[in-house]
Order: C-alpha cells, then structure tokens, then sequence
C-alpha cells in the first residue's frame, strides 16, 4: 500500500488526513508536532484540540516522530500555516528530498518573503521541480469534509500528471476532487478570500444586511480577480472552486475563523484580545499587510483589502472605516476589466 504523510494535525490536516485513511487505498500517518495529540487521535480517534467531538478513522495513524511519518511517503501533504511552513517544509526536505510529491493545504502568504506557499517549497527543497508540487483548494470547511458532507476541491499542479495522481489520492465519493493547472490562481485566490471573509464578518458584526454581504463579496471578487491576474493567475479559477466557491465558503459559516474575526472586529473587539483568544490560526489576519504591499507596488486597486489592513494593523475604527469606503469614486463596474478578458492557459505537461 502507498503511503501519503500528512503534516501538521490542525483541523485541516487532520481531515484531509482523515479522508484519506477512509477510502483504505492509501497509508494515511499524520504527523503532529505534540506527542500528547498523536497519542490522543491513536487511542481514542479524536483530535479534541481542533475537531472535538467528530470521530476519525481507527486506520488514521498519528505519530509525533517527523521520520517515522515521511518514510516511504510518496506523498506529503504540509497542513501547516503559512507563518510556520517554510521552518517545517525545511524539516520535511531533509528528510524526504525530492522522492514524493509535495501538497499544500496553507491558504495564506509568507509575511516576510510575500511568497506563496509552492514558492516557499521551491526554495526549500532542493531539487524539487514545480511540477511535483501541489495545492489542494476549494471551499472545503473540516468540520463539514469530516462529516462526509458532499464537497469539491481542486488540486492544482503545473505537471497534469502529477495533478491527476493526487485527484486519485484525495477524490472520495463525497469528496470531489478536479485538476487544475494555475497554481498561481488557486493559491492566491486561496489567500485572498480569507481577507474579503474579515470583511463581510465586519459586515455582519456591525448589524448590516444581506445586501451589504453580497456587495462585500463581489467586490471582494472582483479585487481578487484584478490581483491575482496581475501576477499570472488564470481569470477562469476565479468562477471556479478556488476563487467564488471557496470565497462563499468562508464568508458565510460560522465555522469561518476569518469570518469570525471580522464579526468580532464589527462589535467593536481590538484584534489583539480576538486572536489571543483562538486556538486556531486565521490566516487573513497576517496576510493581508504583504497582500495589499504586492498590490500597491503592482498598481493594483484594493480598497477592501487596504482598509482590511488599516482596521488590522493600523487600529483604525471600524465605523471610519466604511465611512471610507462609501465615500470613493463610483466608477463603471467593470472599469479595467479588458486586461483580464484574455486567456491565456497554461500548457499541459504530463
């Protein structure tokens, strides 16, 4: 039997991890950096932390040894933030090299290097070409992937091959899984969302309506369509699972830690006390700074995104905020919108 290690036991990882052990065609380990969980999902299948009170698989292994985990992988999925990735991917690579195909579940940006998480990979492990490295993306809630909730994801690698490998890994019958070649776009679309879900949370936690959500997040689209073309994404990935399906996901579920955070921020909370008091990670939160500092150098129009940043790391009051944004210049709809016309595929390769 085959065997893919997964790394990192959030939630996430935990129920990729989880999908996986379930479907009995592959090994599933997942690596957790804490002996105590890994004893934890063994003895009793729960991962209380992160998942409390959802069964997983008696087959799901789950070890706190990094080597024990890799050994023989010929997949390795990184269920790791994006803050952390680049320390634990470099842990990864010296002990896996090259052999097995890398997956990122990460929807964020790297603070310091502003790089996605395929990049970080790229760098650190040496050798590796991009196209055995991988995203798996899409409107994918754990707790409802865990559930056996019907859902769909994309896998996204610039080899076809390799892409379709991993539809084989991770598709499971209430789990569709679809290939894509614009790594660029899923990852970027991935990290956007989470800042457009702070603010329709902000929305939501101010009291507003239906309509101010619906205005939130198509906006919200259109400035990550804008972005994410601007630096080689396909406009295509954003009509899809990765870009809307993924943005309706985390802005409407209360299970949204990004959403969460924005209604918190609207009830008038500082962001220090919202995320000192979370176990888990909202990703938004640290990326949205290097998101909205690629943009401006890239001439990018971001106003959601940019007072995303100044209600995060500027303390500027909500309320001063929308007042902001209510005031700008009304302009056409789709004002700029034939640069993003042209598609241009990326070619196969397999």
């Amino acid at each position: 039997m085959s065997k893919v290690a997964f790394v990192g036991a959030g939630s996430w990882g935990t129920a990729t991890a989880s999908l996986v052990a379930k479907k009995g065609a592959w090994e599933s380990v997942l690596w957790a950096r804490r002996g105590e969980l890994a004893e934890t999902i063994n003895l009793y299948h729960e991962n209380p932390e992160y998942l409390p009170g959802l069964r997983l698989p008696e087959n799901l292994y789950a070890t706190n040894d990094l080597e024990e985990a890799l050994d023989d992988a010929e997949v390795v999925v990184m269920g790791v933030p994006s803050h952390g990735f680049r320390a634990v991917v470099r842990d990864v690579a010296a002990i896996a090299g090259t052999k097995p195909a890398y997956v990122s579940l990460a929807k964020g940006i790297e603070v310091d290097t502003r790089k996605r998480m395929s990049e970080v990979i790229d760098e650190e492990v040496d050798g590796c070409v991009d196209g055995n490295i991988a995203v798996l993306t899409g409107p994918n809630l754990a707790k409802e992937v865990l559930q056996g909730f019907p859902a769909a994801s994309t896998v996204a690698c610039r080899d076809l091959g390799t892409a379709r490998k991993l539809q084989e890994v991770f598709h499971a019958p209430t789990f569709r899984t679809y290939t894509n070649q614009d790594v660029v776009g899923c990852e970027l679309g991935g990290a956007f969302k989470n800042v457009i879900a702070i603010a329709a949370g902000i929305a939501d936690g101010l009291g507003f309506g239906d309509n101010t959500k619906a205005t939130v997040m198509t906006r919200g689209l259109a400035e990550m369509a804008r972005f994410s073309v601007k630096f080689g994404g396909q406009p295509l990935t954003f009509l899809g699972l990765a870009g809307v399906g993924d943005l309706v996901a985390t802005c409407a579920s209360p299970h949204s830690r990004n959403h969460s955070v924005g209604i918190e921020l609207g009830k008038g909370r500082k962001i220090d006390e919202i995320i000192g008091s979370m176990n888990m990670v909202a990703e938004g939160v640290k990326s949205c700074k290097p998101i909205l500092d690629l943009g401006q150098e890239a001439g990018v129009y971001m106003p959601i995104t940019e007072n995303v940043v100044r209600i995060c790391h500027e303390g500027i009051p909500v309320e001063d905020v929308v007042k902001d944004l209510l005031a700008r210049e009304v302009l056409s709809e789709f004002a700029g919108v034939e640069e993003f016309l042209t598609f241009n595929p990326v070619p196969e390769q397999s």
